[in-house]
């Protein structure tokens, strides 16, 4: 196995928190970030099917969704971080460290029931709380 194939499959075993650990260290290390846009150009758009103009274009339902953390309110904090422990499935000593920086996903790829579930959670406990 070539040490690419290695370390995605690595990567795979990766909780959340890890992941977000890596990445953060990776800035670090490599001086890079890693919200930047890549590319930095415009987008090409698609040229129209075969089938002529009349054809309509068909837009895809979104099936899969994350649920980001935007904003933890300081008076609220406490309620929260029980919540986010509970939804992302982390120890107690990992939760302030895994909200330090916002916003964050919390979960991702999840069906629209779990992610309005997960919204609302947060929500009743006061943080700001996005679909995308």
């Amino acid at each position: 196995m070539s040490t690419v194939n290695e370390i995605i499959e690595k990567l795979k075993t990766l909780t959340l928190l890890e992941a977000s650990e890596l990445v953060s260290q990776i800035e670090e290390t490599f001086g890079v970030d890693a919200s930047a846009p890549v590319g930095g150009g415009v987008m090409m758009a698609a040229m129209p099917a075969a089938g002529g103009a009349d054809a309509a274009p068909k837009e895809e339902e979104k099936t899969l969704f994350d649920v980001v953390l935007e904003e933890i309110p300081a008076d609220k904090k406490v309620g929260i971080y029980k919540v986010v422990r509970n939804i992302a499935n982390i120890a107690v000593n990992q939760v302030k460290e895994f909200t330090g920086t916002l916003p964050k996903a919390l979960k991702e790829s999840v069906s629209k029931e779990e992610a309005e579930a997960a919204k609302q959670q947060l929500e009743d406990a006061g943080a700001k709380v996005k679909i995308v």
